[in-house]
Order: C-alpha cells, then structure tokens, then sequence
C-alpha cells in the first residue's frame, strides 16, 4: 500500500450480527469482499448477499490485503490468529473489532506480528441494528499511519472513526461505553416497566421519553421492542452480552475503580439469561422487570 491508497478487497471472518452487516455495507460501497464463518448459516446468508465466501482463513488470508476480525470468543480469536499466521501471506493489516479482554487482544497481535503483519485495536460501538445503517462508531488504537490510511475502508461501515492512540486504547474506550449501554438498557426498561404499571401506554411512554431530557441513544434502540414486547429480532444476544459484561466487570476490578451501578444490572441480566431469554435482544430485560412488577400485557 502506498500514500493513502488503500486496495479495495477486504476479508471478514466472522459473518455474524455485526461482521455480516459490515460485510454487506462494504460491497454496497463497491468493495469486494470475501467471508469466512464456520456457522453454514451465516455463510448461506452473506453468499445471497454477494459476499464470496472463501473455504478457510488462510485462504481469505492469501487474497484479501485488510482483514477485519468480528468473534464471539476467545478461543474463535486465537484460532484465527494461528490460522492468519499460518498461512504465508504477504504483509496483511488486520483490523481485530471484536469486544475482548486486554490480554486476548495482546494474545492475539502477537503471532501476527511475528509473520509480519500490522494489527489494529478497533472495538466497535453500536448495535446490529446500527451496523446495517453504518451508524457505527470505530474506536480504532495500534497504528496512526495504518488508520489514517483504512479511513476509506472504515467509511464504508461506519460514521465515525477515532484514533485513540496505543495498541489496547480501543478496547479501554469500548469498555467505558460498554458499561453505559449496559445501565441506560436496564434503566430504559425499569422506566418503561414503571410507566406500564402506572397504567400509561407503552407507545406512549416511548415517545414522551424519546421528546424529553430523560432520552437516550439506548432508549431510541431498544424501547421499540420494550414497546412490543418482542425481542427475537436481536442486535445484541444476552447470552453474548454476559461476556461483555464479564469483560468490563475484570477490567473495572483490576484498576479499582467502582461500578455500582453496573453491580445492580447484573442480577437482571443473569435473571434473563435464566428465563428463556438467552438468544433475545438485551432489550428483554424489560420482559424481566414487567415480572417482577406483576406486569400482566395485554393480548395484541
């Protein structure tokens, strides 16, 4: 790569919630982009799509010059690391955007630096919901001139990037906002179930919050399906966000710094997990609190 061009191939592995939108955004925008996800269902989804789903990592490896990284788990992210690694391609930048732990996401650059290849800490913030609209925002750390250069490539998926410096910056800023997604979700729904009770209509509520000083970004997303009642169609599965979560409570814990309010969302969290709600949105913890409240809806 030289100046601030950048090649337009790009690979994504992992095909799920967000790399699947990202993948789809950056075809719309003209680049060609290949696949790779081990779930069949996924990959059948992207390939309708127009995405090329290439066999196996190193294969993706050898043909696509940016590879961007979107896994659920840590051991899905050191496989692929030993898969990139493996694979002798030519010097690649790898854009890891999975949510993390500090010492997985330095697990992981390590061999990729060995074979030679630039990795960037890029989290991500926004929902799957926001990822089809490119209402994302890229918190990108590991290499100013590399960012500076992939702008175009980001621009295709996202709406705004920010270089936040070292290698891990990131992942530190993505777990700050994590930690406010995770209160404002259960404060929306403990606003909500309190206007239920109170005998206001749920719309209602939705629109007179969303007009007033009460209003948030997580409120905007996931009070439609609080309105509902409704949480199959999932921008952020609970049982993946129980990960995140595990991941920001490890982080605030080793630097000392106190979480109260954090602490009080986990037990509805764990409460949703407990009760069917695992593969629904975390919008469901309102499904939690109409519960606890003796919320009874009524038939649609």
């Amino acid at each position: 790569m030289g100046g601030n061009q950048v090649e337009s191939t790009a690979g994504i592995i992992g095909l799920g919630i967000m790399g699947g939108a990202i993948a789809r955004n950056l075809r719309a925008a003209g680049w060609r982009v290949l696949g790779y996800d081990p779930s069949d269902a996924a990959s059948r989804a992207a390939a309708a799509d127009g995405i090329e789903i290439a066999p196996n990592v190193a294969t993706l490896a050898q043909t696509a010059p940016i590879l961007l990284t979107s896994l659920a788990s840590p051991a899905a992210l050191h496989a692929t690391a030993a898969a990139i690694a493996g694979a002798q391609a030519p010097n690649r930048i790898i854009v890891e955007a999975s949510t993390m732990t500090l010492d997985d996401k330095t697990r992981f650059a390590a061999p990729l630096q060995a074979a030679g290849h630039v990795v960037l800490d890029c989290p991500i913030s926004g929902t799957g919901s926001q990822a089809r609209s490119k209402d994302l925002v890229i918190y990108a750390s590991g290499g100013s001139a590399e960012i500076a250069r992939l702008r175009p490539f980001f621009a295709a998926f996202s709406r705004q990037l920010h270089d936040l410096g070292a290698y891990g910056n990131g992942s530190r800023m993505k777990f700050v906002a994590n930690l406010l997604v995770a209160i404002h979700n259960v404060a929306s729904a403990e606003a909500m179930v309190l206007g239920i009770k109170a005998g206001l209509d749920p719309q209602q509520i939705h629109d007179l919050v969303t007009a007033g000083a009460g209003n948030s970004r997580v409120f905007e997303l996931r009070a439609p399906m609080m309105v509902a009642g409704i949480y199959d169609d999932a921008t952020m599965k609970i049982d993946v966000w129980q990960k995140d979560m595990a991941i920001i409570t490890g982080f605030a814990t080793s630097l000392g710094a106190p979480t109260p309010l954090l602490n009080a969302t986990m037990p509805i969290y764990a409460s949703a997990m407990a009760t069917g709600h695992a593969q629904h949105d975390t919008a469901a913890v309102c499904a939690v609190l109409e519960r606890m409240a003796g919320v009874v809806r009524e038939a649609l």
